[in-house]
């Protein structure tokens, strides 16, 4: 395992996300599987992870129970933990912050944290950690005065400008997690998000390398290219040595839900293996192959539920990108999995959901010609009329 120092402590580069652990069931909600989650935090640390990260709603609050369960059979001074103020969440929430953060340190059975950060920097945000009556950060800075928050950082979705103004206004954090990979470099102005953070001297840890799992499997056309330059890799392998030629970053999170896909990363991160000059075209080609399939960035982040049709918009999100890539046992299935009622054609078109999404997806409108072309699908037009009741 690549290891990187951190202001004299020795962080392993590859972090283990508690945002994917596996469930019993597919979809949002189901319950963590803790056999497996066991299985995978305990193999990860075994092969020298020693970064995790979760926050007050991964998994309903259970994200942060099963670390408290799992890490305290490890050395306090083995790991290293990370968790988050979710003042994103706050209307849903309706606790005061002060609760919210002694009940994270009673989850996770811990007396401090070793980072934590302000969750979701974003425009909605911004004014909400910067306000002084409320006072979210003198308290946090407090409790970094108290040893029970050692390193303080936050996590941004916000636009360029907005990172740029928040740290400039302030400067008591120690680094910033951004939403880097080699797809949103340039479409969601990563680029100018990375240089920002250099820029102010800090270091940065990366969510969604792998874009919530989009980078694991491009396209046909566009794994090929991968897969004919580095045979034995995954496809998931690029984005991660993609990201090891980044020199300002520290750590790379990976939301592991299998064993498989820890085993996989683990050996990426085994060794420094950045992408070599003709690894980078490559990839440049697959890139460009993927865009032209006209995919719609979701991470599946869920900044976006509550919607008030009560429309899984990440899952529909992740059907429409399948349909992208034509009719297929995945995206029927899938569309015949969504309840009636639910479904892109029930979209009234709020708008509600567009200012949460840190991909500035336009999803009404991405919804509205979903909705056109599953109609065009045989088994979703006008339903057969309704056999005779049984006499």
């Amino acid at each position: 395992m690549i290891h990187k120092d951190f202001q004299g402590l020795s962080i392993s580069r590859l972090g283990m996300g508690c945002m994917r652990l596996p469930t019993t069931a597919p979809g949002h909600g189901a319950p963590i599987d803790r056999p497996k989650a066991v299985e995978i935090l305990e193999h990860v640390y075994e092969n020298g992870v020693n970064y995790f990260d979760t926050a007050y709603m991964y998994h309903g609050g259970e994200s942060e129970r099963i670390l408290g369960e799992v890490l305290p059979r490890f050395r306090r001074d083995s790991y290293f933990l990370a968790d988050k103020m979710p003042g994103n969440m706050f209307a849903q929430i309706r606790k005061p912050y002060r609760v919210i953060f002694e009940e994270q340190l009673e989850r996770t059975k811990a007396d401090h944290f070793d980072f934590y950060l302000l969750h979701n920097l974003n425009a909605e945000t911004e004014s909400l950690y910067g306000d002084e009556d409320l006072g979210i950060i003198p308290y946090l800075l407090e409790q970094k005065r108290r040893g029970r928050i050692r390193y303080l950082g936050f996590s941004n979705h916000a636009s360029t400008p907005i990172l740029t103004r928040f740290l400039d206004r302030f400067d008591c954090f120690d680094f910033v997690q951004l939403h880097l990979n080699y797809l949103d470099w340039t479409m969601q102005d990563a680029q100018g998000k990375y240089e920002t953070v250099q820029a102010h001297g800090l270091p940065v840890w990366v969510m969604e390398p792998v874009r919530g799992g989009r980078l694991a499997s491009l396209n046909p056309a566009a794994d090929a290219v991968l897969q004919a330059a580095a045979p034995d890799r995954s496809v998931s392998s690029w984005a991660f040595r993609w990201l090891q030629s980044l020199p300002g970053v520290q750590i790379v999170l990976s939301g592991m839900t299998t064993l498989d896909q820890a085993k996989d990363n683990l050996r990426t991160f085994a060794k420094p293996d950045p992408l070599s000059a003709d690894e980078q075209a490559a990839l440049a080609k697959a890139v460009s192959l993927l865009k032209e399939d006209g995919m719609v960035p979701c991470t599946k982040c869920r900044y976006c539920d509550g919607c008030p049709q009560d429309l899984d918009i990440p899952e529909l999100l992740a059907l429409y990108n399948e349909s992208r890539l034509g009719v297929s046992f995945a995206l029927m299935s899938g569309l015949n999995s969504v309840a009636e009622g639910r479904r892109p054609k029930d979209c009234i078109a709020c708008g509600e959901c567009v200012p949460k999404c840190p991909q500035g997806i336009d999803i009404p409108g991405t919804f509205a010609e979903f909705a056109k072309k599953i109609e065009t699908l045989p088994r979703f037009g006008p339903p057969p009329p309704p056999k005779p009741a049984t006499p």
